[in-house]
């Protein structure tokens, strides 16, 4: 079908609102490469899965999909050897937790007796993978953060540091308080370069020894690391990187795990995306009160109580539209704004929507065609919101 018309009948409007319902990247993506078929087995699948999708919408409120990455990067690189990080480890954890959340969910559908066209289907092509998934959440938490328990050697290095950091603390505490304070621009403890310093006037800069590690834009103040305390932040230095060093290998441990369910986290990435595309679909047609239509063999459009589903429902006409059998042709007729290129504009957008699989803003008991091509020429190309068209 040509492309041009998905602009003038502004069909790419409507996919841009509808890629405001997904709840995540990988149905964002399927939204957005949303296209009319002119096969009727594809048109009746989509229109089966957009009605399963408005099934569920209408009796649990919608699918437990959250917001999902896009794991394709990670997988690439899982393939050739590299490590993940901890952020990568918990999106593809979250994937993976949620394929077992939304299996268990249709599960339950199915169990309740809630009959459904075809997603019951999709749910059972799911992959779970419990052992994986118990790993990955012993492993980092949901902001990618790896877990005092992943091992006892980072448990034993987090340990150690924060009695470090609560040595460092005392000492430097005890310093900045009473009679070192006239030293002292302020009386607190900072970092400068991952070492902890207290702030010195320039004239006292020799009173607590110790190493400069930064100055003030002003020049005012130096950032002290007082000899007292040079020996524990260098032992501290050392845990934070043992820490670095056993987090790393935590993670390619982590990573070596995950690498050999790279088709199957595939698959059940993919599978999420469908179901959250199929939610945005029912979704939009819930905000626009839309109806499935019946499919004619013979296409002979029959809209009944008719509307542009961008404009708000309150407010605009309703009109029926019966183009086929007996009627070859329509001539309107009227005054200029008078709703001409609307009504116009509606029969080829709802035809563009129902062959994309999308429910329409029509009565009960409205029916569409199948067609290869859908034309229209506007000579100004002003849009629906403008109220102004030369159709």
């Amino acid at each position: 079908m040509n492309k041009k018309i998905f602009k003038t009948l502004e069909f790419t409007k409507i996919i841009q609102t509808m890629a405001g319902f997904t709840a995540s990247d990988l149905g964002k993506e399927q939204v957005m490469e949303l296209k009319p078929s002119t096969s009727i087995e594809d048109v009746m699948k989509w229109q089966d899965e957009t009605e399963d999708g408005a099934t569920i919408l209408r009796l649990r409120g919608g699918m437990p999909i959250p917001r999902l990455q896009n794991v394709r990067p990670h997988l690439k690189r899982l393939e050739i050897g590299a490590s993940l990080n901890g952020l990568e480890v918990a999106q593809i954890g979250k994937i993976l937790r949620t394929t077992s959340e939304v299996s268990r969910f249709f599960e339950t559908l199915n169990e309740t007796g809630i009959e459904l066209n075809t997603l019951y289907q999709v749910a059972d092509n799911f992959i779970t993978t419990p052992t994986l998934n118990q790993q990955i959440r012993e492993t980092v938490d949901e902001d990618g953060n790896v877990l005092d328990d992943a091992s006892p050697a980072l448990r034993g290095i987090r340990s150690g540091i924060k009695r470090g950091e609560s040595a460092i603390r005392e000492k430097l505490d005890s310093l900045v308080r009473g009679k070192n304070a006239q030293y002292l621009t302020d009386a607190v403890v900072t970092m400068r370069n991952d070492r902890y310093v207290i702030p010195v006037k320039p004239e006292h800069r020799k009173h607590f020894g110790g190493v400069v590690h930064d100055q003030s834009s002003t020049g005012q103040t130096l950032f002290i690391e007082p000899q007292v305390v040079v020996d524990l932040n260098n032992r501290l230095r050392q845990l934070q990187i043992e820490e670095r060093q056993e987090i790393d290998r935590i993670l390619a441990e982590i990573s070596n795990e995950i690498a050999p369910y790279g088709n199957e986290i595939l698959n059940n990435m993919f599978l999420l995306g469908k179901l959250d595309f199929v939610g945005a679909k029912a979704s939009y047609g819930k905000s626009i009160e839309a109806t499935r239509p019946l499919i004619s063999e013979t296409n002979d459009v029959k809209l009944l109580s008719a509307r542009h589903p961008m404009l708000n429902p309150e407010t605009v006409v309703a009109n029926d539209i019966l183009i086929g059998g007996e009627h070859q042709a329509v001539i309107i007729t009227g005054p200029n704004t008078g709703g001409k290129t609307i009504i116009l504009k509606t029969l080829g957008l709802l035809q563009l929507m129902g062959q994309s699989g999308l429910q329409l803003p029509v009565a009960e008991g409205s029916q569409m065609g199948l067609f290869t091509e859908v034309f229209a020429d506007i000579g100004d190309e002003q849009s629906i919101e403008q109220s102004l068209s030369t159709f």
